[in-house]
């Protein structure tokens, strides 16, 4: 008996790297997939059906169920679409896995508007997106007094979170918001039966191996493999902390964690970490001299 037994879900990027191997476990793991990928390149240009139907095809191929969804989660008809298409499939929705993102990197005096507005549009708007529909969509079953025990797993980054990286101001402002916008979800949603997680995952996929810098240590990394040897960097790693986080056993709710190959770490937010007050009206040289 696998742990998503009888569960349907909609994962997005789910044609290739990480999104690919949170499909191939949730199939194996017993649920059925709708598997979401527009099929474009890093930048989010064009489209192509292939990589969502060859997961397809690999799942069926193995006993699964699976069907293929080249919508745009960026388009808020295109998401809509993607929860239509689950329950017309197989019944119902249960999980929704935000995991599609694409990468348009540029220091901030460079960076332009469109590719600001187009990873925001894919990151931060796409998992509002599915978000909205899939939540419409529980609370009009919570309302009709159906008992739910459904979950979102959405796709920070430690970019967005502990690691801000040069280059990135798009990226990181959108997986911030994402950060931000599970735990405010995790909240609303609670009382319809659903549960909103994070992660902030680091693998090598097409994306990272395209940053500056943390591409080569990645390709560095995996042909310095042994046969055999763990490989810390893969894809698969990723996938069971999102299967346990979508499964009816986790009752963690509101939470972001970071994992990478053998380690997952619980992050946490802004808070305090000093204080200075004052029993008037603030002066400039007295912040200048005890605020540093």
């Amino acid at each position: 008996m696998g742990a998503l037994d009888g569960k349907v879900a909609v994962v997005t990027g789910a044609g290739r790297g990480i999104g690919r191997e949170h499909a191939l476990l949730f199939a194996r793991e017993g649920a059925a997939v709708v598997v979401n990928d527009l099929g474009g390149s890093n930048a989010g240009e064009g489209a192509d059906t292939t990589p969502a139907q060859q997961v397809v095809d690999e799942i069926v191929a193995a006993g699964g169920r699976a069907v293929a969804s080249a919508g745009d989660v960026a388009s808020w008809d295109g998401a809509r679409a993607l929860v239509e298409q689950a329950v017309a499939a197989f019944g119902k929705l249960d999980v929704v896995v935000n995991n599609a993102g694409i990468l348009r990197d540029g220091f901030i005096a460079g960076l332009s508007e469109p590719e600001w507005d187009a990873v925001l549009a894919v990151h931060l708007k796409g998992h509002f997106n599915l978000l909205r529909h899939a939540a419409a969509y529980w609370k009009e079953r919570a309302k009709a007094g159906e008992p739910l025990s459904a979950a979102v797993v959405n796709t920070a980054s430690a970019s967005g979170t502990t690691v801000p990286n040069a280059g990135q101001a798009n990226y990181g402002a959108a997986k911030a918001g994402i950060a931000a916008l599970t735990l405010v979800a995790a909240d609303e949603l609670a009382r319809y039966g659903v549960r909103v997680n994070a992660i902030a995952p680091i693998a090598r996929t097409r994306l990272t191996l395209a940053t500056p810098g943390m591409g080569a240590v990645m390709a560095a990394e995996a042909a310095a493999l042994a046969d055999g040897e763990f490989d810390a960097f893969s894809p698969a790693n990723i996938a069971p902390l999102v299967a346990y986080l979508a499964s009816d056993g986790c009752p963690l709710t509101g939470k972001v964690f970071a994992v990478q190959g053998g380690a997952i770490s619980e992050l946490a937010g802004w808070h305090d970490v000093k204080t200075i007050e004052t029993e008037g009206p603030w002066r400039i040289a007295d912040i200048a001299a005890r605020l540093p």
